[in-house]
């Protein structure tokens, strides 16, 4: 039993250390609030506002499928198609760098360390950077969007896989070391079978967020559908960007309750 000496003692350093936490993030919040300059709104932002709203309640529906040229479906089929191969991509570079990242696969840590500090690297590039700099090497379109999801969703995509690794069951992995197994027997029969619901399950998440940002990349000029909501915009034609934003809200809907549902069978 503890003393009540020490019972006061242990909960006055808990309120200590509450209180100083509670007071970095007062600090921190006043900081940030006042380093944001608010200005107020335009003089255009309820004619503007006025002019989004009637796009979205009387949507310019002869965009939706047009045979002649640019439409809707061929866009949105666009950002769907780079969200698909850039998840594709970023699985075939992510799968090793995550195996290389898991720390019970390494013999010495310094190895798991190497493949960690790989996908922090990684992490540290947003997906918009990446594609402006694809733009600029392989010109703009849906291309340089694939290259910046597939690159960029590397290091998330290999953090939840190593994670998956680490946490899976070492029985397994022990009997076929036990009968002489080898490394790559120990992979495929041991670490793959265990680990494979949990990286289908990342994957499909991932997939989610590369649609998202696929529809946004095309706004710097990386393909899919943003790319015409940009020139929708800029020309103000709002009943051409109520009709381009009502078809990213129900296509991304589609995708999450899709990915969502085949995910809850998976895990």
């Amino acid at each position: 039993m503890k003393s009540t000496d020490s019972l006061k003692r242990e909960r006055l350093i808990r309120r200590a250390k509450y209180s100083l936490l509670f007071i970095i993030l007062a600090a921190l919040y006043t900081w940030a609030f006042a380093s944001l300059e608010f200005r107020g709104l335009l003089d255009t932002a309820w004619p503007v506002t006025k002019n989004i709203i009637n796009g979205f309640i009387s949507p310019d529906l002869s965009y939706i499928y047009n045979p002649q040229g640019e439409d809707l479906i061929r866009g949105l089929l666009e950002t769907l198609a780079i969200a698909i191969v850039g998840v594709v991509l970023s699985v075939i570079l992510a799968v090793p760098i995550g195996l290389w990242a898991a720390k019970n696969l390494s013999k010495y840590s310094l190895i798991s360390h190497g493949g960690k500090g790989t996908l922090s690297f990684f992490r540290t590039l947003p997906d918009i950077i990446l594609a402006l700099l694809f733009i600029k090497v392989v010109g703009p379109g849906a291309y340089a969007g694939m290259l910046a999801l597939g690159i960029g969703a590397i290091g998330m995509l290999g953090k939840l896989y190593a994670e998956e690794v680490e946490a899976m069951d070492p029985g397994p992995v022990e009997s076929i070391v036990s009968v002489g197994g080898n490394k790559l027997e120990q992979l495929a029969f041991g670490v793959i079978p265990q680990v494979l619901p949990g990286f289908i399950s990342a994957t499909l998440y991932r997939f989610e967020i590369n649609m998202r940002s696929a529809a946004t990349l095309g706004v710097i000029g990386a393909g899919g559908i943003g790319t015409p909501l940009i020139f929708a915009i800029q020309g103000r034609s709002w009943d051409r960007v109520g009709i381009i934003l009502i078809g990213i809200v129900v296509v991304v809907l589609i995708v999450d309750l899709i990915s969502s549902a085949l995910r809850k069978r998976i895990v």
